[in-house]
């Protein structure tokens, strides 16, 4: 089976893997303990820490490891909203957010909150006007994910973040598409907080991290935690944390080497398809604002839940959108925020590329697609 899914998940590492077998050896205490053995396990918590909190430019200490990427964007978004006056009700985010995310503000519509959700271009990029023109004198909130792992596509969160540094509005953004693969600068960025994940990056599933800036005031989603500085309850897995951390690092140490190895591929595959334009639609083919990686394609003509499926048969695995919503019958929601209509919309499929891929598997998988729409 050749995987191009790494959009959904990756497999560990080796180096992340030998690092979390060590760790559970030899720093299995609980770093709440007062004891050496916890002590151990406490240092070890607080190295993962820094070599994370460093690769974002950040303070360590503002950093808090969470079950996931999803719950690190709820509990960001819910300890921030804990944090300001009740007056400041409003908050501003976008139609095409992660599931964890667009779900949450939903709820929150329900409590009282007055959301807006912003429309993308038809590139699916969100403007630094779109978000002036939706503030209001009780915007307390705003969140903007950096990279959107159905479509690919970037926001220019540092220039959205300086505006809304201004206005004094915080600013979230959801990085779990985005960290380990573009430069992330919590200062530079004026992101008050950030969400990010260890398994979009070659480390263990299980945990994620939310970052928040010293700058912004937050109150604990329950009251009287402990751990994670009351950031989140229960006993951190600090094995975890310490994969996660080695990972992070390994990914850092070749972003450069991996963006020219994706962008490569990608221009193999927008090649091979060219002879098959009336077929094969790759969307943002010619954006500057995409993650490489991510190849998101129209099949005209053809559910890709069925392309999915039959690809699957022919041994390559590749996704029809966030692994978050599978199982659910309405095509990606992001599709239909760029005005794509739902038939169509229902023809899409998402090829992810990670470090592993050849360029020879590539052009096999390629050829097997065209293979079954000109059998179709």
């Amino acid at each position: 089976m050749i995987y191009l899914d790494y959009a959904a998940t990756t497999p560990m590492s080796d180096h992340s893997l030998n690092i979390y077998m060590k760790a559970a050896k030899n720093a299995f205490g609980n770093s709440s303990s007062l004891h050496d053995i916890g002590d151990i396990a406490a240092r070890t918590l607080q190295a993962s820490k820094k070599l994370i909190a460093n690769m974002i430019g950040g303070n360590e200490k503002r950093l808090y490891f969470t079950g996931s990427g999803s719950e690190a964007n709820i509990l960001a978004i819910q300890s921030l909203l804990n944090g300001i006056h009740p007056s400041k009700n409003h908050i501003i985010t976008t139609q095409i957010e992660h599931s964890s995310l667009y779900t949450f503000f939903k709820r929150l519509q329900t409590e009282g909150f007055e959301v807006s959700f912003l429309k993308p271009n038809k590139h699916g990029q969100i403007s630094i006007e779109d978000v002036i023109n939706k503030i209001k004198d009780h915007t307390g909130l705003v969140s903007i994910q950096h990279g959107n792992s159905e479509l690919g596509v970037i926001q220019q969160i540092e220039e959205i973040g300086l505006c809304l540094k201004k206005q004094g509005i915080l600013f979230h953004s959801d990085c779990v598409q985005t960290f380990g693969k573009l430069p992330i600068h919590v200062e530079k960025g004026y992101v008050d907080a950030i969400s990010i994940s260890s398994h979009k990056i070659y480390g263990p599933k299980g945990i994620g991290a939310a970052y928040i800036d010293s700058s912004a005031y937050w109150r604990p989603v329950i009251p009287g935690t402990t751990h994670e500085s009351g950031f989140r309850p229960g006993t951190v897995d600090v094995p975890a944390a310490a994969a996660f951390a080695a990972a992070a690092k390994d990914i850092s140490d070749k972003m450069n080497e991996h963006t020219k190895h994706y962008l490569e591929l990608r221009s193999q595959f927008i090649h091979a398809i060219k002879p098959y334009k009336d077929k094969l639609i790759l969307l943002n083919e010619n954006s500057e604002h995409i993650l490489p990686n991510i190849l998101p394609v129209i099949v005209n003509g053809i559910e890709g839940q069925y392309l999915m499926l039959e690809c699957n048969r022919y041994g390559f695995a590749i996704s029809t959108g966030s692994a978050c919503q599978v199982g659910m019958q309405a095509p990606p929601r992001s599709l239909l925020a760029l005005g794509i209509d739902e038939q169509k919309a229902k023809q899409y499929i998402r090829i992810s590329l990670g470090e592993q891929t050849k360029a020879k598997e590539l052009e096999s998988f390629t050829r097997t697609l065209i293979n079954i729409i000109e059998h179709f």
